[in-house]
Parts: C-alpha cells; sequence; structure tokens
C-alpha cells in the first residue's frame, strides 16, 4: 500500500470518529493505457503517486466522458487536485480507485452502473467483478460476507473512448456524533504514523535542499 492511501486511510477512520454523518470516500485517478484500464482489478492499481486525488460522497453518480475533470465534477467531486494537463486530458484511459468505509448486511444487494469494468471490494471480498470493455451496463451482486462497517476498495477502469458512466450507492459508515473511547486511542495511536509518513515523504526533499 502507498503512502497516500495511508494517508487517506488514516483520515477516513479519524472522520468516521468524529463525523455525524460519516466520512467522505476519497479517490485516486492514473493515467494508463487501454489495456490496463480495461482491466479493473485491486492487482492493477499503479503503486505510483496518482495523477488526480479527490474526495466525494456517496451515492457515486459519475456520467461524462469529455475531461477527468469534467468526469469528476459531474459525480460532485470535491478537494480535487491534479495539474491542469491531468485534469484536462481525456477520461478515457484512466484507473480509478475509491476507498471508504460501509455499513452492509450479509445478502445486501449493490448494482452499478458502468462503462467500463470494475471491482467492487468489501471487507476483503470481491462482492462485483465486472471486466471491461463495456457499454454502459448494470451489474448486481449480493454481498456474502459479514455483517458490519467494515472498508470497501472500489476499482474502476474507463477506457477505450466513447461514454464513461460510474453509478452505485454505497452506504456510507453511520459514525456516532460522540466518538467512542476506542475512536480516541485510534486517533491518538495514528498521529505518530502519519508524522512519520509525512517526514519519511518528505527526507529526499529536505536533503536535495541541503537541510539536515
Amino acid at each position: 500500500m502507498s503512502v497516500y492511501r495511508d494517508l487517506a486511510w488514516l483520515f477516513i477512520f479519524s472522520a468516521a470518529a468524529f463525523n455525524a454523518s460519516g466520512a467522505p470516500i476519497t479517490g485516486f485517478l492514473w493515467n494508463v493505457t487501454d489495456l490496463v484500464a480495461q482491466n479493473a482489478i485491486l492487482a492493477n492499481v499503479p503503486g505510483t503517486p496518482p495523477n488526480v486525488t479527490f474526495s466525494v460522497n456517496s451515492p457515486l453518480n459519475f456520467d461524462n466522458g469529455g475531461s477527468v475533470n469534467d468526469f469528476l465534477t459531474s459525480g460532485g467531486a470535491f478537494n480535487i487536485v491534479g495539474s491542469v494537463a491531468d485534469l484536462s486530458r481525456s477520461i478515457s484511459p484512466s484507473l480509478l480507485e475509491f476507498i471508504g468505509m460501509v455499513s452492509v448486511t450479509n445478502g445486501q444487494q449493490f448494482t452499478v452502473t458502468h462503462d467500463d469494468g470494475l471491482t467492487l471490494n468489501i471487507g476483503g471480498l470481491d462482492v462485483i467483478t465486472a471486466s471491461g470493455p463495456t457499454p454502459p451496463t448494470q451489474t448486481t451482486a449480493t454481498y456474502t460476507g459479514p455483517t458490519g462497517n467494515l472498508p470497501f476498495t472500489l476499482v474502476y477502469g474507463e477506457c477505450c473512448g466513447g461514454s464513461a458512466v460510474l453509478q452505485i450507492g454505497l452506504p456510507l459508515q453511520p459514525a456516532s456524533g460522540t466518538p467512542e473511547p476506542g475512536s480516541f486511542g485510534l486517533i491518538a495511536g495514528g498521529l505518530p504514523t502519519l508524522g512519520s509518513l509525512y517526514s519519511r515523504t518528505h527526507r529526499p526533499m529536505r536533503r536535495r535542499m541541503g537541510v539536515s
């Protein structure tokens, strides 16, 4: 897992502990080839820094085959960070990863409208695996894992031009308005990790600048 996902997960767990409406979904986007984008599986998520990062709330409702920025804003994405070149390029081909927490029940059904392929993983279990490329289509699957609040990863690939559609309702984890005692420990324990990650990612720059 990259340092970017480490930081994102720390933010999600912290926000879920304090935010009564649940934490937003964190998204990453990479510029990839059509060959990579049409095989949207967790193993194909690049280990390199993403070209664009963003946040978005559930339900996901993206529907715009234009630029990366057009696609993201069509779904109400916010906190979008990326270069002008990366945001203005075509959304196809791209690979996107969404991470967050969901509240799920064994036997719950998920329906996703997509163009192109995607993988939805909840608590380490692949719930939906739809290969691409496809025209806009619907896929329904049943979650067979344990009931509870669990982490999810959704990988979506947009390839081969044409439309770009991703629509799915994800039940964000309900969070208590008053953090449970364990939440304070989680956040307190995560702060040293955050500091360590920050130090690790910035140390090379400090050395290049001649700062000890």
